[in-house]
């Protein structure tokens, strides 16, 4: 049985990458570690296609002991790496935080498989693979008439969310032409799905306009992004992990480009067709433009013909279908965003970032 150690298993598009290789793949057990910060939570566990075959590890990826430990307890043979701090506004805030996560953290899973499938040699090293999961945001921004990012894109990072994770990039290949390591990198762009924490642009535009409150964007709302459907993710990223070259790097999109300010509009749409007696109805009305926040990036676009030439992926999902979906899964599961909402860094959080961006690009 392949023994998954899944970094950041209770966030977002990992804790989805739990249940679909749960369900999908029988010969799979999974140690879930997990530092349970304030976008990672169980109830993003609840209701796991086997549970049987999951162990989670309530735990920091920056501690060396516990991560050795792990690797030898469970005879790790695959690490699918998503544990990050995420938000690029929280990382103009702190950006320490980003440093110690993702970069210290990724280091220490890579010393752990080091030690553990090259010095120790816990488990046949033929059989192993570190993947590491990374962001289009490592190159930049486009102008509008840029070629999309590939895998040889330059590093361009622009943020502290950025450098980290491009910082952590280079570490991950650099084990792999100095040591050997097994590894692969996915560098993916915007997700969006069930299990979100909301504040993100679409989760956050979701909830607000459901409760009636108002739905901010940035500048003129005319940045725009690559949004990719979390369930084509995950199985873009159990074609790398199973199928993918050790050390290369594979670009994942979602294959479409609009702007933020057609996506809030299309959010409001589906929104008023699902609950046209809602009093919000319509729920444009409660669009608002605030200032942009420093150094945001104006385009995001992404070419995925390795990936699909390659691998033979490509997403099933259109965004119109994708956005429908996860609109329906955030007004079916009430107790999911209550528990989320109510924990108490959100009220601050969403206190400290928007309070003082007043109506008005």
């Amino acid at each position: 049985m392949r023994q998954i150690l899944v970094t950041g298993g209770a966030g977002f598009i990992g804790s989805n990458f739990v249940h679909y290789v749960l369900h999908g793949e029988p010969d799979v057990q999974i140690i879930n570690l997990d530092a349970l910060t304030y976008a990672g939570s169980l109830e993003n566990l609840k209701d796991l296609p086997d549970p049987s075959r999951h162990v989670f590890i309530h735990g920091d990826i920056t501690d060396q002991e516990l991560v050795d430990h792990i690797f030898a307890e469970y005879k790790i043979d695959t690490v699918v790496h998503f544990a990050a701090e995420t938000h690029v506004d929280r990382s103009i805030l702190n950006p320490g935080a980003f440093v110690q996560t993702n970069v210290i953290g990724t280091y220490t899973l890579l010393e752990a498989a080091r030690k553990a499938w090259l010095v120790d040699k816990t488990v046949p090293l033929e059989t192993v693979r570190f993947h590491h999961v990374s962001t289009d945001e490592v190159f930049g921004t486009l102008s509008k008439t840029d070629p999309p990012f590939r895998e040889e894109t330059a590093y361009q990072p622009r943020s502290p969310y950025a450098a980290s994770k491009a910082s952590s990039d280079h570490f991950v290949r650099a084990y792999y032409n100095t040591y050997g390591l097994p590894i692969s990198i996915s560098n993916c762009s915007n997700n969006y799905g069930p299990r979100q924490f909301p504040e993100k642009l679409i989760p956050l535009m979701i909830l607000n306009a459901i409760s009636g409150k108002p739905l901010p964007i940035y500048g003129d709302g005319m940045q725009i992004r690559d949004w990719l459907y979390v369930d084509d993710h995950c199985e873009a990223l159990w074609k790398v992990v199973t199928q993918g070259k050790v050390g290369e790097t594979y670009c994942i999109g979602g294959d479409n480009q609009p702007p933020n300010l057609e996506i809030v509009r299309t959010i409001c749409q589906i929104l008023d067709s699902l609950q046209p007696d809602s009093p919000f109805t319509p729920h444009e009305q409660l669009m608002r433009f605030v200032p942009d926040r420093p150094g945001h990036d104006r385009r995001y676009d992404i070419d995925i013909s390795k990936i699909k030439s390659e691998l033979g992926w490509q997403p099933r999902n259109t965004l119109q279908d994708g956005l429908r979906a996860t609109v329906q899964w955030y007004l079916e599961h009430p107790e999911w965003v209550a528990a989320i909402t109510q924990q108490s860094d959100y009220d601050g959080w969403m206190q400290k970032n928007y309070a003082n961006r007043k109506e008005g690009a």
